[in-house]
């Protein structure tokens, strides 16, 4: 047995118990340090515009861009993951996002924000979640589904106690001084990543996985070369860069299930158009309570209320839909959850009072938790598992666009107007209109797979779910995981 050999049949061992526990204890903490950190920006918001003198929609961009680069880095994690490895890039996502908040309390402008805490506590973040939940795959064979449910908990937990640590900080010495240790506790990122002993990498998985894709650049070459074209010939230098460009592409950004499979079509736009609603809330939910009065601790306590709300419904609402009633339905949960969380935005409109919010983060928080449980549960009916990750690539791309205009945009509306309902009216307007999109084109599609059946009976294929142009079926739980696997959460 090569030495090679023997680091992977040594590495298989530690899958399902032992250490991998320990893993999953750091994915935990990485999931509240990472995604869970953007919630609690909103309680800056309104020291940042008096120190910047600066209008809503100009501080509005900050959180923004970190939330657009946190969920849109996902391809470039990728990339790094394949060529480093999982544990090293989860220590540089830990190391960027502490020197992003420690550069961000010297900040002299607001603009200077947009780069350090925006760009780079983004990127950073970007990196350390979403290649924690990668090495989640190698370390989990047998108990991935519930490994990764458990993971989840990180986010609700970091919705909970990232507001109350940020108000009493805030309180005590100022946001500077606040920065400045939330760059020390985003460091702890590294020492989770340190934890990530590397497993089925050290067998040399990955780069073999890259192999496939090498294949069409190096049978082209070798056709040129044939033909007494030297390697070093402009021609084909420009031809094997365009050919490695077209798979990274196809790779990562599948653009060709976008035009193939309207179930991803539907689903990605319908996704696309309800997130310049969906982070509404989040970004201006404290500046609106503390406009109309009510305390600053209290106000930072209503985004505690929908993170602790999270932690119990969202794995209710992974177990509810992974029932086999709602295979193939889990689109119309999903578009019913967008649409409970668009009506209950009409709840701040009426009354602002500290208990009318209070039942507004009650409901909210539970259609937020069929929002973030659904998400890519959805995205699995329609796409085939083994083009997964390039289906998500696009899909991450797409929603962090319009995740960073959103919230600027709504607050140009809100500088123009000096009225913070309208915040409340965008984001409803988004949510009703995506939700209803999806619900009502899925139940089209449907009909139409049932209509083109029934004209084709003679061709029976019951593994196909409902509003599915292509076989979906999950594979089972004991396969080996990507060699690269992006994901991102809501």
């Amino acid at each position: 047995m090569s030495q090679g050999e023997a680091a992977g049949h040594s590495a298989a061992k530690p899958q399902d118990q032992g250490w991998a526990w320990m893993v999953l204890l750091a994915a935990v903490v990485l999931q509240g340090l990472t995604l869970g950190f953007p919630c609690c920006i909103g309680i800056f918001f309104t020291d940042l515009q008096h120190e910047f003198q600066a209008s809503n929609s100009e501080t509005s961009w900050f959180p923004s861009i970190m939330v657009a680069v946190l969920h849109g880095g996902g391809p470039l994690c990728s990339i790094l993951v394949k060529r480093f490895g999982c544990r090293f890039v989860v220590m540089l996502g830990g190391l960027l996002s502490g020197l992003g908040m420690v550069s961000s309390s010297f900040c002299k402008s607001i603009s200077q924000l947009y780069l350090t805490a925006g760009l780079i506590t983004g990127l950073g973040s970007c990196f350390s979640f979403q290649a924690g939940v990668t090495v989640l795959g190698y370390y989990f064979v047998r108990w991935r589904t519930l490994a990764n449910a458990v993971a989840s908990t990180g986010v609700s937990l970091g919705f909970t106690l990232w507001p109350l640590l940020s108000q009493f900080l805030l309180d005590e010495m100022g946001w500077r001084n606040t920065f400045l240790i939330f760059g020390g506790i985003l460091l702890n990122c590294c020492v989770c990543g340190a934890i990530m002993r590397p497993i089925q990498l050290a067998s040399g998985s990955l780069p073999q996985s890259a192999k496939p894709e090498e294949e069409p650049g190096s049978r082209a070459e070798e056709a040129q070369l044939s033909n007494g074209a030297s390697p070093h010939h402009p021609t084909l230098q420009k031809h094997n860069k365009r050919t490695k460009c077209f798979q990274m592409l196809q790779k990562y950004l599948a653009f060709d299930i976008f035009c193939q499979n309207k179930g991803y079509q539907i689903y990605t736009i319908g996704v696309t158009w309800m997130m310049m609603g969906f982070a509404l809330p989040h970004v201006y939910l404290v500046p609106y309570a503390i406009h109309n009065g009510v305390e600053e601790r209290k106000a930072a306590l209503l985004i505690s209320i929908i993170g602790f709300i999270n932690i119990f419904i969202r794995p209710l609402t992974g177990l509810l839909s992974g029932h086999r009633v709602f295979t193939g339905r889990r689109i119309y949960l999903f578009s019913l959850a967008v649409l409970l969380c668009g009506l209950s935005n009409f709840i701040c409109v009426i009354s602002a009072e500290f208990s009318v919010l209070i039942l507004y983060c009650v409901i909210l928080s539970i259609a937020m938790s069929g929002v973030g449980a659904l998400t890519f549960q959805v995205l699995m009916d329609v796409v085939e598992m083994d083009r997964f990750s390039s289906a998500l690539g696009l899909f991450t791309i797409l929603e962090s666009t319009t995740l960073l205009i959103g919230p600027p945009l709504t607050g140009l509306l809100v500088d123009i107007t000096s009225d913070f309902h309208y915040v409340f009216y965008t984001s409803s307007f988004f949510l009703i209109s995506a939700a209803l999109f999806m619900g009502l084109s899925f139940c089209a599609l449907e009909k139409k797979n049932k209509l083109r059946d029934a004209s084709k009976a003679h061709l029976d294929n019951p593994s196909r779910y409902q509003y599915s142009e292509m076989l979906t079926e999950p594979k089972a739980v004991s396969q080996s995981p990507p060699a690269v696997e992006y994901i991102t959460s809501l």
